[in-house]
């Protein structure tokens, strides 16, 4: 009983230590973004990098056989009538216990990086509202840049069919951009395709980072010419950066960097349709017209992606929509699943201070 009073007492404790150290971003970005997160992220990724197979997966299958286990078992004992009110006040206690645990162990392995400056802070950004005229200015350059990579990313795609060649280039992609830009050097890579890929395209996503076991997933199912950005954009949740907008800005900065054209081609074709959302809801017209540059190759590109998730749409895929955008909604990111098109005001605060010919 001692010993259970003294771990709920050193839990608690943590967890409140936790949540006000979080109110505090300048503290939170020195210590825990630039200290202890950048140690504790590189065990992880030395410890379970070279495997083949991803540990996170295995964990998360495993959590999820032993919680319908237990429910089962839960479902039994109701029906049988073998409850009482010490056995409801044991299993309360026993799920705070546990969420406690999955608290603290989250945020002290990644989660405070929801709380810290960010890569705005880092790069001295300027990120403000933008206007209309903003936007269709990023746009157009985002235009002509897809249309020079358009033959160019097309001459060897397959290429990266093979994962290997994926990880490689953006592993090289990072390590670009780190010539220029030290806070993004990506040391001991540990990326690997997600065990449950077909499900992801069920479920609605392209790839995820594993808080646990420090690992980026990416769900190689998808088209190929959307898998560079993606996976980019999960080392970025590795390197710390934790909301989706700031992961999407360090994928665009490794991506543009690389010097394969299709990783190119991929952050373009992806922020191209961030960028649209904004404007259409804007000016539908003027995203048209923009729409019209695009030569055939890229709008038979965006065909075929609205076919491949037209394909597997279902009603469970709504749900987990909600589910994950109350999660972002949790955790500073209150557009919800909107925070991925956020990276749109870093890219016109990056269009303004270093000019179109940086984009």
């Amino acid at each position: 009983m001692w010993r259970k009073k003294t771990a709920w007492l050193v839990l608690l404790g943590l967890a409140i230590c936790i949540k006000i150290f979080s109110l505090f971003p300048d503290a939170v970005e020195k210590y825990y973004a630039e200290g202890i997160y950048p140690v504790v992220s590189k065990l992880q990724r030395i410890i379970f990098g070279w495997l083949p197979f991803s540990v996170g997966d295995i964990l998360y299958g495993s959590v999820i056989v032993w919680l319908i286990y237990k429910l089962y078992h839960t479902v039994r004992r109701v029906l049988k009538r073998q409850t009482s009110k010490k056995y409801w006040r044991y299993a309360l206690l026993q799920t705070a216990f546990v969420v406690v645990i999955v608290y603290v162990s989250f945020n002290l392995l990644w989660g405070l990086n929801y709380n810290r400056r960010g890569v705005a802070y880092q790069l001295e950004l300027n990120v403000q509202r933008y206007s209309k005229e903003d936007l269709i200015k990023l746009m157009e350059q985002i235009v002509f840049r897809l249309n020079a990579l358009d033959s160019a990313s097309r001459v060897n795609r397959e290429a990266i069919s093979r994962k290997r060649n994926l990880f490689d280039g953006a592993v090289s992609a990072y390590d670009q951009l780190a010539r220029s830009e030290a806070d993004f050097t990506y040391s001991f890579r540990s990326v690997k395709p997600s065990l449950y890929s077909y499900l992801g395209n069920y479920l609605g996503y392209t790839g995820y980072y594993n808080p646990f076991s420090g690992e980026a997933q990416v769900n190689t199912t998808v088209p190929l010419f959307i898998q560079p950005f993606t996976t980019c954009h999960e080392i970025g949740h590795q390197l710390g950066y934790a909301k989706e907008n700031e992961a999407n800005f360090a994928g665009y900065l490794s991506a543009k960097s690389s010097k394969d054209a299709l990783f190119r081609y991929s952050v373009y074709f992806d922020l191209y349709s961030y960028s649209r959302y904004y404007l259409f809801a804007q000016d539908s017209m003027a995203a048209k017209k923009l729409d019209a540059q695009l030569p055939a190759g890229i709008k038979a590109d965006y065909r075929e992606l609205r076919e491949f998730v037209k394909k597997y749409r279902n009603p469970i895929e709504a749900v987990i929509d909600l589910l994950y955008g109350e999660y972002l909604k949790a955790n500073n990111q209150p557009g919800g699943k909107l925070s991925y098109n956020e990276v749109v005001a870093w890219l016109v605060a990056y269009y303004k201070k270093y000019g179109p010919a940086a984009i």
